[in-house]
């Protein structure tokens, strides 16, 4: 049974496929009662018919969509000359003088891309450590992670699917948020000259964090409506008070007693 419904469903293909390919070559006109077996399909022309609707016989390779050009993302790494020694190798005086095949080998002009952010990153401590021999203090990290931030955002950028990266540069994002809150409670001059010297905005974060759903908002904006409602009614009740207190205060026609004008 199930040879018998594959061979009808390959006879079944190949002569829809014959009737396809006959219509595109020659444009031939079929009869209605011929095409019984292509599930009420006619074919007239160019035009596909079934039933009450026409369809056109589109081709089977369609037109290509033109490229989106990404936006290029600037590199922190373009300020560095190929020219420019590695860091190992810059308090080095012998590297200067060396061969050029040799000060190739020590130069920028060779280096992967792990020797460039390297050098980046002592540029980066460079501007805000607070003394030569510091290598642990909070603006020194702050500069690290400043220096890896941007590499992810620049290979994200090109690999945007890359969930590995993504994680990462989240976690370092959260990591020099809070040593910059630190610096800014405990060193506020340190924390703006970091800040200045790095190209970094902070922004204070939310007093309240809530993940945002639909059930949330709803119920939120179904609170809303009965504050409202509630606060309507409070006001007519007061201005029923007001209205009262009003009529009870209002002073009554009195005459002088005879008393009194005597």
């Amino acid at each position: 049974m199930v040879l018998k419904n594959l061979f009808r469903s390959t006879v079944l293909g190949l002569r829809t496929w014959s009737v396809f390919s006959s219509v595109r070559q020659g444009n031939s006109v079929l009869p209605v009662s011929q095409c019984r077996f292509y599930a009420n399909w006619t074919l007239t022309g160019n035009v596909i018919c079934k039933r009450d609707e026409t369809l056109l016989n589109q081709p089977v390779r369609q037109y290509a969509r033109p490229s989106r050009k990404k936006q290029e993302f600037p590199s922190q790494l373009q300020d560095l000359h190929p020219s420019m020694l590695k860091h190992e190798y810059a308090s080095v005086p012998l590297a200067q003088s060396v061969d050029d095949v040799v000060k190739k080998l020590l130069t920028l002009e060779l280096a992967n891309h792990s020797e460039k952010l390297r050098l980046k990153e002592e540029q980066l401590i460079a501007k805000v450590r607070r003394d030569e021999n510091d290598r642990s203090s909070t603006e020194v990290k702050v500069a690290i992670l400043t220096a890896r931030i941007r590499n992810f955002q620049e290979h994200l950028h090109k690999h945007p699917k890359d969930k590995a990266n993504k994680r990462w540069m989240l976690m370092a994002i959260d990591s020099r948020k809070k040593k910059l809150k630190l610096l800014r409670r405990t060193r506020y001059d340190s924390f703006e000259k970091v800040c200045q010297e790095l190209g970094i905005t902070y922004t204070f974060p939310p007093e309240y964090y809530r993940r945002v759903t639909r059930r949330w908002l709803a119920k939120k904006a179904f609170c809303n409506k009965i504050f409202q409602e509630v606060q309507k009614q409070k006001a007519e009740q007061r201005e029923k008070q007001r209205a009262a207190e009003a009529k009870g205060k209002e002073p009554t026609s009195s005459t002088e007693p005879q008393g009194a004008a005597a």
